[in-house]
């Protein structure tokens, strides 16, 4: 059955989409959340002044969907990261391992692309399974 995630403690969607669904199975459930931006939540207001801030606020956001789903970053199986500039790499991959243990790390891609809604540096998605 799948059902709609949204938490107040998140951004609200730019877009015609959900912050996550999540699909419950008859013995596990499997979230798929929209990639996360560096909105506060709290504002509304895009903060990009610092790229480590920034991916910190990417990674918080992502948090609060996976908890709004009764799911942690130890749930995550998979996530991807889009950059708008791979000289970026090193400064978002620090962050971004702070908030996972490295020997349960979930699979991961990192691409850089042409451009990112609001012109963000970083955006991240995540798959995450409970169960």
């Amino acid at each position: 059955m799948k059902e709609i995630i949204y938490t107040k403690t998140a951004p609200n969607p730019i877009g015609p989409y959900n912050q996550a669904v999540l699909w419950r199975g008859l013995h596990q459930h499997t979230l798929y959340t929209s990639g996360q931006i560096a909105i506060d939540p709290s504002t509304g207001n895009l903060d990009i002044s610092d790229l480590e801030k920034e991916t910190h606020l990417v990674m918080k956001n992502l948090q609060e969907v996976l908890k709004a789903a009764g799911m942690s970053f130890d749930h995550v199986v998979k996530t991807s990261i889009f950059l708008s500039d791979m000289k970026n790499f090193a400064i978002v991959n620090k962050v971004y391992g702070s908030y996972f243990d490295e020997a349960t790390a979930p699979a991961r891609e990192t691409v850089e692309v042409a451009n990112l809604p609001k012109y963000v540096n970083v955006e991240i998605s995540a798959i995450a399974i409970n169960g």
